[in-house]
């Protein structure tokens, strides 16, 4: 049981942190192959694809709390002796009255504005595979999104937490935390909010673990 609850509060997390950048879903998925968990989302920003590269690839002083306090750190360390920037984060869930923490160390390729991926470095992460990528095309005023995201866990999932599960749970409530990086884009864009910007949802409960 407390496996399987550590499974589903990582995977819930990691799935709301996959939306975590898109005010519209025009698509979502997520499969499962060979213990891989893949997420991908098609969707539309009212702000520019340079102010929404800005905030996805702020990650100093913790700044993805902004995002969801789901994130309790985020920050930049010392780059790769080749230049390449790494990036720390760490995610805390919460499922019942147990509360977990996952950390990744990535490095970060970009082609700012239009792109970036982080792939995890598995000897200082808590999964054996990890990658993220967003693909950012201007639209009119403003911004389509595509991202993806695999994931390998580095511990057992039960059979029972699978994509219906994600997808389920991560699909419900994810547009509240993506109106956070819609709202924090038009801000650094000069543009007045669409709406008043909700708080960065918190790990309570499974709930807020979507956003």
């Amino acid at each position: 049981a407390v496996r399987a609850v550590r499974a589903a509060v990582a995977l819930v997390a990691l799935g709301a942190a996959a939306l975590a950048a898109a005010a519209t879903i025009e698509g979502f998925d997520v499969k499962k192959h060979k213990g891989i968990y893949s997420f991908e989302a098609q969707a539309r920003l009212a702000a520019t694809r340079e102010s929404i590269y800005a905030v996805i690839t702020d990650f100093d002083d913790n700044a993805y709390s902004r995002i969801s306090r789901s994130y309790k750190e985020s920050r930049y360390l010392e780059p790769a002796a080749d230049g390449t920037p790494i990036v720390y984060t760490r995610m805390e869930g919460c499922m019942k009255k147990r509360c977990i923490s996952f950390a990744r160390t990535e490095r970060l390729e970009t082609d700012a504005p239009r792109w970036m991926k982080s792939t995890a470095l598995p000897e200082l992460s808590d999964f054996k595979h990890a990658m993220s990528e967003f693909v950012l095309e201007s639209d009119g005023d403003g911004t389509k999104l595509i991202y993806r995201t695999e994931i390998e866990p580095d511990f057992f999932v039960p059979p029972l937490i699978g994509p219906w599960f994600l997808k389920r749970t991560v699909s419900k409530g994810a547009l509240r935390a993506l109106s956070r990086i819609e709202g924090l884009a038009r801000e650094r864009d000069g543009r007045p909010p669409l709406a008043p910007l909700p708080a960065p949802p918190g790990p309570q409960n499974p709930s807020a673990l979507r956003a």
